[in-house]
This record gives structure tokens, sequence and C-alpha cells, in this order.
């Protein structure tokens, strides 16, 4: 079985997402910022972006997959038009059922109403001997981290002050982090990469 990551890049004051989410601001108001390692610098960033791209699974919340709340937009089929960058399941943490949709490329997003842990377990299914990435957002990620179920926190940390928004690490309890190696990075972004041990 797989070991279980996370890759979300944050604010120097800790948010992934910034205040005032919509269709407009999906990311919320100026946290675009936060990526712009991303798209101006993927190839000095290459074995970071290799990193949130390769695993055999991915989980979501459902705010990371689409903008609206209650019953689903069947019409809606993610942010990232028809090849997700994912290539591989997804499953989506939500409380409103829906059927699989199979992408372009790969990805299958499933829609999970019965928990992380029910989620941690498809994906893992799904992942075999790869890993399982938790994509975000903050409350997912949180969730995980709460509960133990997160092996290595890679965080990609953008030198953007957000003061508000989604805050990273809120209620996760007294983590013991351990940093293997050092921070790589450019001007856009250090990576950071923590062991979380239990």
């Amino acid at each position: 079985m797989g070991e279980v990551t996370c890759d979300i890049t944050m604010s120097l004051d800790g948010y992934v997402a910034g205040p005032d989410q919509s269709f407009a601001h999906p990311l919320g108001v100026g946290a675009e910022r936060l990526h712009r390692w991303q798209f101006e610098q993927r190839e000095a960033n290459a074995d970071a972006v290799a990193g949130i791209l390769g695993a055999g699974a991915y989980i979501m919340g459902r705010n990371m997959f689409t903008h609206g709340r209650g019953e689903w937009d069947l019409d809606w089929h993610g942010w990232w038009g028809e090849e997700p960058p994912y290539h591989a399941p997804t499953f989506v943490l939500t409380h409103h059922p829906r059927e699989p949709l199979p992408m372009e490329g790969g990805t299958t997003f499933t829609f999970v109403t019965d928990g992380i842990a029910a989620a941690l377990v498809q994906a893992r299914e799904a992942a075999g001997d790869r890993r399982v990435a938790i994509a975000g957002g903050a409350q997912t990620v949180n969730q995980y981290l709460a509960a133990g179920l997160i092996d290595e926190l890679r965080l990609h940390v953008a030198p953007v002050i957000l003061g508000r928004g989604e805050r990273l690490l809120d209620g996760v309890g007294d983590l013991d982090l351990r940093a293997p190696g050092d921070a790589p990075g450019t001007d856009l972004v250090t990576h950071l990469t923590y062991r979380i041990r239990r």
C-alpha cells in the first residue's frame, strides 16, 4: 500500500485560498498569485510539479471541484476543462451523491458521501501500490491531518500575504513534523517537505 501525501501551495501567512471565493474567483480574491510558480516557472520547479502529478489516486473537497453548494449542476465538470491534470482516479468529498464522472486523460471523478476514511479506502484501492495524494482544499487537508492520515506534507510556500481566506493547519492538533532535507525553490516559491511521525 502506498503512502498518503499532500502537496499544497500556501501564502506566507498560512492561507491556501483567499477571501470571497466565487465562480469569478475560484481561489478567492488575489489568491491566483499563489500558483504563479506552477505556470511561470514550471520548468524550474519541474521536480515539485512531477511530485504533485505523480500519485496513483487523489482526494479533494467539493469546493476544489466546483463553485456550487447544495444539489449538483450536472453540466459542471470541474475547473480544468475536458482533461483535468490528475490523470488518475480522483475522489471528491461531498454531502450530495452524484454518479462517477469519467474525463479525458484517465481522470474519473468519484463522489464520496460517507467521509474522509471511506474516501481514503477507495483511493487506496484505486492507487494500488502507488501513493494517494490529498489535493485540497484547506478543510480537506486539515481533516486528514487531524485524523493522522497523511504521511508526508509538501508545502509550496509562495511569497504572498493574503491576510484572510482559507487557512491551512487550523485545528489539526500537535503534529510531530520532521524535515528530511533542504528547501529548494525559486523567487516565487519555496518547497518544504515534512514527514509526519506518529
